[in-house]
C-alpha cells in the first residue's frame, strides 16, 4: 500500500465531489482557531478585571459620600447647636455669680449654705455641657507640627488623673513601641483633646464593670491609610486598648453619634468630638474589640508631606467587632 505525498495543493476532490483541504492549511487554521481563542480568553479576563475595578470604585465612592454626607449634617446640627449653647451659656453665668454670692451671704447659716451649693454644682455641670456642644459645634482648624507621642500621651494621662475619674487609681498602664523619638505630625492641643476623651472613656467602663485587672494599653506603630482608587499612603497610628467589656455591635454603629451615650451622666459628645479632630486632620478612626477582650482605638495620621495624603471630609471608618478582631490579629 501507498501513500499519497503530501504538498502544499489540494488533493482530489472526495467522494461528494468537493475538495479537500491540504494538511498545511489544517494546521493553519488550527492555529489561527488557537489565536482566537486566546484573544477571547484575554478579553474576557480584561472585562472580568473591568467590572471589578468599577464594582470597587462604585463601592468607595459610595463610603465617600456617606461620610461625607454624615460630615455635612454633623455640620448642619453643629451650628444649631452652637446657637443654642450661646443663648444657655449666658444665663447659666448668671446664676453661677448670684450662687457665689449667696454663699458668701450666708455662709453661718449651714442648711441654706448646702442648698447654694448645690445650686452651683447644678450649673457648674450645665456649664460643662455647653462646653461639649461648643467643643463640637466650632470649626475645626489644625495647626500642626512635629510633636512626641510619649509627651502627648503622658499630658493626656495626666488630665484624666486631674478629673479624679473614679477607677482612677487601680489602672495599669502599660506602654508598647514608644519611646522618646516615636512622633507624629498634627495639632497638639486637638490630639490631646480626643485621647483624653477616649481614656476618660476607658477608664469609665473599666470602672463601672470593675474589671481585674484594669488595664490601659498605649502602643505606636506604623499603619497605612487607604484612599480612594485603592492606593495607600503611610500613616502612624496611636492605639489605645483597655480590657474593659468591650463594644456591642450596637454600639459600635452608634457610638461617633453626636449626643449618643450609655452612661447616665455625660453628654454624649466626647467621641462625636474625636471623630470631627480627626476629620480635620485628615485621619482615621479604627474601632473594634481586642481578641483577649475589651476596646480598642486606633488614630492614624497620614503623613502630611505625602502627595496623595487624604483630604478631610472622610475621616470615620467603623469596624465590626469580627473585621477589628481580624485586623488586630494581623497587625
Amino acid at each position: 500500500m501507498t501513500s499519497e505525498p503530501v504538498t502544499g495543493e489540494l488533493p482530489g476532490p472526495d467522494a461528494a465531489g468537493e475538495p479537500r483541504p491540504s494538511r498545511g492549511d489544517a494546521r493553519e487554521l488550527a492555529e489561527l482557531i488557537g489565536a482566537f481563542n486566546e484573544v477571547t480568553a484575554r478579553l474576557q479576563g480584561t472585562h472580568e478585571q473591568l467590572r471589578g475595578e468599577v464594582a470597587r470604585l462604585t463601592r468607595e465612592l459610595g463610603e465617600a459620600n456617606q461620610q461625607l454626607e454624615r460630615s455635612r449634617r454633623l455640620a448642619a446640627l453643629g451650628e444649631m447647636a452652637a446657637g443654642i449653647a450661646h443663648e444657655v451659656r449666658n444665663p447659666l453665668g448668671c446664676i453661677r455669680l448670684y450662687a457665689r454670692m449667696l454663699q458668701q451671704d450666708l455662709a453661718d447659716r449651714t442648711p441654706e449654705l448646702e442648698i447654694v451649693r448645690r445650686i452651683d454644682a447644678a450649673a457648674k455641670g450645665l456649664d460643662t455641657v455647653v462646653g461639649d456642644v461648643l467643643s463640637f459645634a466650632r470649626e475645626m482648624k489644625i495647626h500642626p507640627e512635629p510633636i512626641g507621642v510619649r509627651d502627648l500621651l503622658e499630658r493626656s494621662l495626666e488630665a484624666c488623673r486631674h478629673d479624679s475619674l473614679a477607677g482612677w487609681q487601680h489602672v495599669q498602664v502599660e506602654w508598647e513601641g514608644i519611646d522618646e523619638a516615636a512622633g507624629i505630625e498634627a495639632d497638639p492641643g486637638l490630639v490631646q483633646q480626643a485621647l483624653v476623651n477616649i481614656i476618660r472613656n476607658a477608664i469609665e467602663a473599666m470602672a463601672e464593670t470593675r474589671v481585674q485587672p484594669a488595664r490601659l494599653t498605649l502602643a505606636f506603630r506604623a499603619a497605612e491609610i487607604t484612599i480612594p482608587a485603592g492606593r495607600s499612603v503611610a500613616a502612624a497610628a496611636i492605639r489605645i486598648a483597655d480590657t474593659g467589656p468591650g463594644i456591642s455591635e450596637e454600639v459600635l454603629g452608634r457610638m461617633f453619634n453626636p449626643f449618643f451615650t450609655t452612661r447616665r451622666a455625660g453628654t454624649g459628645l466626647g467621641l462625636a468630638i474625636v471623630h470631627r479632630i480627626m476629620d480635620a486632620h485628615g485621619g482615621r478612626v479604627w474601632v473594634g474589640n481586642s481578641p483577649a477582650g475589651g476596646a480598642v482605638f486606633e488614630l492614624m495620621f497620614p503623613e502630611r508631606n505625602s502627595a496623595e495624603a487624604p483630604v478631610p471630609g472622610v475621616a470615620l471608618v467603623v469596624q465590626t467587632p469580627d473585621r477589628a478582631r481580624a485586623a488586630l490579629e494581623a497587625a
